[in-house]
């Protein structure tokens, strides 16, 4: 099954406005497929899950669903999914209990690179408990974190180590499995971020061995929360706060509240949607690994032209030269603040926006400070098309 652009694109409604969409790494845009089946679950008459009414079954049918669906998008067992508002949330929630055991003189090991959801948390919980904080520094100008520089940052005190899978503000994509096997060495514990990963490559959790694997189902066209997964043993020897009455079964032990049935209906949809970019494999999982593997092969033959294009410009900086990275370019153009070529770019039907996307350590250690620079992402409904109209359009703001 060939990967077809154009047919996906007509899914999309938005992408009939006349706008390139660059800020996939923020937020993809949502195929009617899953606007449709939000829709559908918030008017089929749902209730509190349970099995007795036919509203308390299908809620059910939704969560497990909804489950299922993230197990076949990451390679992982579905009662290790946990549903949270955010991946920001996730890495609080998960943080806040794991601090639990930890005590003075233990080592908490953060990067550099990641977005500050994966930096902050830590710190904060590890403060809380009197552990200490280290830091993993990657080459700023390459913008590679290597596994020796996570490896150099452990000691037999070390609890837990936090990582990104793919770096949100210039693509970087370390070597996880590496860094996971350095980790485990000294017995800690290792949480991967891989928010801005999932949606540009299969992902197979197992295979990369992060104790912990957080993701956002909008950046790979769902509605907005995160989902966090670990293995169900893990789990089971976490305690989080929760309130008495609610399950203390694994994973409803670490979901607050009643979960939102339409969103995970719309979680659901996106995966499917993405199982069936390029790919007829009798099974789910298959499916998305055949039509993930399509589109990081569309997005890396596009990723090469957009790259090259901006190279082309006079005037136009980039940064960040990773050798294994997702679609993601950061630029400058010089004497041109990013806002303003943010702005240029907008009034031309271009959204490439400019900051520093949350990871502030990363931009500051990179030379950018808190302004940033431009971030161009590509999507998988990304087409030459797009590429060309940002190229020429850098061009006209640099001149």
């Amino acid at each position: 099954m060939s990967y077809d652009v154009s047919r996906i694109r007509t899914d999309f409604p938005a992408l009939q406005q006349g706008v390139a969409y660059f800020d996939g790494p923020g937020g993809t845009q949502v195929p009617r497929q899953v606007a449709e089946a939000m829709a559908a679950a918030m008017c089929s008459g749902v209730s509190n899950r349970g099995a007795v009414t036919a509203a308390e079954r299908r809620a059910e049918r939704i969560v497990v669903d909804a489950r299922q669906a993230m197990a076949d998008l990451l390679g992982c067992d579905p009662r290790g999914v946990v549903f949270t508002r955010s991946a920001t949330q996730a890495a609080y929630d998960v943080s806040r209990a794991l601090a639990r055991t930890w005590e003075a003189g233990d080592e908490i090991v953060v990067t550099r690179l990641d977005h500050d959801a994966n930096i902050r948390p830590w710190i904060q919980a590890a403060e809380a408990s009197g552990a200490t904080v280290r830091w993993a520094e990657f080459d700023p100008e390459s913008g590679e974190l290597s596994a020796d520089a996570v490896r150099a940052e452990l000691s037999g005190r070390t609890r837990l180590v936090a990582v990104t899978a793919a770096s949100n503000l210039v693509g970087t994509r370390p070597d996880i499995p590496a860094i996971a096997d350095a980790v485990h060495e000294t017995g800690a514990l290792l949480y991967a971020d891989g928010v801005h990963l999932t949606a540009h490559t299969p992902v197979d959790v197992a295979a990369l061995r992060a104790d912990f694997y957080s993701c956002s189902p909008y950046k790979f066209f769902g509605p907005h929360h995160g989902v966090v997964v670990a293995d169900p043993e893990l789990w089971e020897g976490l305690r989080p706060d929760k309130l008495l009455p609610s399950s203390d079964s694994v994973p409803e032990r670490f979901e607050l509240g009643t979960l939102p049935y339409e969103i995970l209906a719309g979680t659901t949809a996106a995966v499917d949607y993405l199982a069936a970019l390029a790919s007829s494999a009798p099974d789910r999982r298959g499916r998305v690994v055949e039509s993930l593997r399509a589109v990081e092969a569309h997005e890396e033959k596009l990723f090469a032209e957009l790259m090259a294009g901006l190279s082309d410009i006079a005037g136009v900086r980039l940064h960040g030269t990773p050798a294994r990275r997702t679609p993601t370019a950061l630029f400058s153009v010089a004497g041109v603040p990013g806002g303003e070529v943010y702005e240029g770019l907008a009034r031309l039907g271009v959204n490439a926006p400019a900051g520093t996307f949350y990871a502030l350590e990363a931009s500051r250690r990179m030379g950018l400070g808190d302004t940033g620079a431009v971030r161009a992402g590509l999507a998988p409904y990304t087409d030459g098309e797009d590429v060309r109209r940002l190229l020429a359009g850098v061009e006209e703001v640099a001149r």
